[in-house]
């Protein structure tokens, strides 16, 4: 009988004891673990500033880092003062329907991509370059290739010439009064976006090094299906080297451009570091380093 009374004694010791180690391990596991809360709260250092409507006024860069300085009236500085709509809002695609995907997007450019299913990835790369052209009144940059190789050339369409789409071949007539007005731009702009692909773009851009990145440059895969997205901010951190940047793309069906969170570092988020190794991955499609191209 003590024999039963001293080994249950030992029992409940070694029961107090290893409860009390679990207790100490499950205490240690969730200290840790609010730790790790409270860092990664801690660490999420780029700050929102809500009630601005530009990609420059409403995100700060990472600690250590400054913007990269753009020229007066360059490519780079369009894009970085892009307009956005209010924070919050969700993507729009062409037949009104939103494009509620939070692990996609921050913010909405405001941009009305009218009600045909045309705005998709390289319209979207193609407007914003197109926009800037015309905003800055160099009419005669403003050129895209449509598939077949066919250069439509907005200085001939806004002196008046259309384009006749047949099935070998494309050519310019004379079917419309000279205009320069934006709703002739854009009418314009809709012919590119309907004969016009990745595939296309592709072809017209030219290959650029990622260590040489710039603001406007356009990670691109073309392709039936293809995709690209384009490069609209950066930042520098002076004291190491290291480079940022921010993307935008619109998608499949025709949507609105968007500015991209970064899957791969929720708290760098919407700022990609440069340092990303031989893949790109971004919520919607992965590209090589070697897909990088300029205008």
């Amino acid at each position: 009988m003590k024999k039963i009374k001293i080994i249950n004694c030992i029992l409940c010791l070694v029961i107090c004891i290893c409860c009390g180690c679990s207790n100490e391990v499950n205490q240690k596991s969730t200290s840790s673990q609010s730790n790790t809360i409270s860092n990664n709260e801690k660490n999420k250092t780029i700050t929102v500033h809500k009630d601005k409507n530009t990609i420059k006024e409403r995100y700060d860069v990472p600690d250590g880092y400054e913007r990269v300085s753009t020229k007066e009236n360059s490519f780079g500085e369009f894009l970085r003062n892009s307009k956005l709509e209010k924070y919050g809002e969700k993507v729009k695609y062409y037949d009104g329907r939103r494009k509620d995907k939070a692990n996609v997007y921050d913010s909405v450019f405001d941009v009305d991509i009218g009600d045909r299913d045309l705005h998709q990835c390289a319209d979207a790369v193609m407007l914003l370059r197109a926009e800037y052209l015309y905003q800055n009144k160099r009419y005669d940059e403003i050129s895209f290739e449509f598939v077949d190789g066919f250069k439509a050339e907005y200085s001939k369409w806004r002196r008046g010439y259309r384009i006749n789409v047949g099935e070998n071949s494309c050519s310019y007539y004379k079917g419309a009064k000279p205009s320069n007005t934006y709703s002739t731009f854009r009418k314009y702009m809709d012919l590119v976006f309907a004969y016009s692909s990745t595939l296309s773009l592709d072809k017209e851009l030219k290959s650029v090094d990622v260590d040489d990145m710039q603001i406007g440059d356009v990670f691109i895969k073309g392709g039936s299906p293809g995709h690209c997205v384009i490069v609209v901010d950066m930042a520098e951190n002076k004291s190491t080297g290291q480079k940022v940047f921010m993307l935008a793309q619109s998608y499949m069906p025709a949507q609105q451009t968007q500015l991209l969170i970064n899957p791969n570092d929720d708290n760098l988020s919407p700022w990609y570091s440069l340092d990303f190794g031989d893949n790109l991955r971004t919520p919607e499609w992965t590209f090589s380093k070697d897909q990088l191209k300029r205008f």
